[in-house]
């Protein structure tokens, strides 16, 4: 393939950096929407072409999308989020995109109930429509979610969420990045849909056991209902769509909802998907006192 420009968003988020991360190594010329550019300072140093704004302003994603060929989709999760996603479709279009990867979620469905997922599918919905060329890449729960638990698994050797028994898929986001970057870089994937896995569906009693095999100390699962942690939560996600999406989310994980294993990793980057005890390890300092 040529080498021609490609746009990234969310770069300073988890997929999005981890996209980045993976393509630099490829030599293909980047360029990314970045709102702040201190957060984005390595990757300019990095040689990453830098368009400072909003990625929800028309104008700034005009710029941004001059002489792309490829873009990676990414948007923040909020009430505008699917207005942001339809307006993002539109100007690439408009500026000719030849293939427009959209990060989207494995819950994303037309009976989705809780909010985010529900917003993915009607985007996804909207780009199918609209006449470019399209790939979605659908993963579930990311294993980096766990090191916002980091804290109580240090301090106390427990972890506190609201799962109950549910299970999830979970996946290694470094692997996201690895499969959007060849996505990116590739032929044969637009009208695709990936879904993108980790290597085991897990209960979070099982990455209790997984955190005690690794880290050599007993490590405990805690379930704490859902009011109780919606209270937490509201300590630190003060707006209240935010906070009432992420809970529908984790409700749904709660409730259990059909799980299936993907072999998207293993077959588009020809490396199987990361475990969760190996993340673990690869991040073992920050769950250690």
């Amino acid at each position: 393939m040529e080498r021609h420009m490609i746009l990234l968003t969310g770069v300073t988020g988890k997929t999005g950096g981890a996209t980045a991360k993976a393509l630099l190594g490829k030599g293909v010329p980047l360029r990314a929407i970045v709102r702040n550019a201190e957060k984005a300072a390595a990757l300019k140093d990095a040689g990453v072409d830098l368009v400072v704004g909003d990625v929800t302003d028309r104008a700034v994603v005009d710029k941004a999308l001059k002489g792309v060929e490829r873009a990676l989709m990414v948007m923040p999760n909020g009430e505008t989020q699917l207005d942001s996603e339809k307006q993002f479709i539109d100007a690439a279009k408009a500026a000719g995109v030849k293939l427009l990867v959209k990060m989207s979620s494995s819950e994303a469905a037309p009976d989705a109930k809780a909010p985010i997922p529900k917003i993915h599918y009607q985007a996804e919905l909207y780009l199918r429509a609209s006449g470019l060329e399209w790939t979605l890449l659908k993963p579930n729960f990311f294993m980096q979610n766990l090191l916002g638990s980091a804290g109580t698994i240090k301090e106390q050797g427990k972890f506190f969420l609201p799962m109950a028994d549910g299970k999830t898929v979970m996946t290694d986001v470094r692997d996201i990045g690895a499969v959007a970057a060849v996505v990116l870089t590739g032929a044969g994937h637009a009208g695709k849909s990936y879904d993108i896995t980790g290597p085991e569906i897990l209960s979070f009693h099982d990455v209790a056991a997984r955190l005690t095999k690794v880290l050599g100390r007993k490590i405990e699962y805690v379930h704490v209902p859902m009011p109780a942690y919606r209270q937490t939560l509201s300590k630190f996600l003060t707006n209240a769509w935010h906070l009432n999406a992420v809970c529908e989310l984790f409700q749904e994980i709660a409730d259990g909802h059909d799980l299936h294993l993907s072999d998207s990793v293993q077959k588009l980057t020809g490396k199987p998907p990361i475990s969760l005890e190996q993340f673990i390890r690869d991040h073992q300092a920050v769950f250690t006192a």
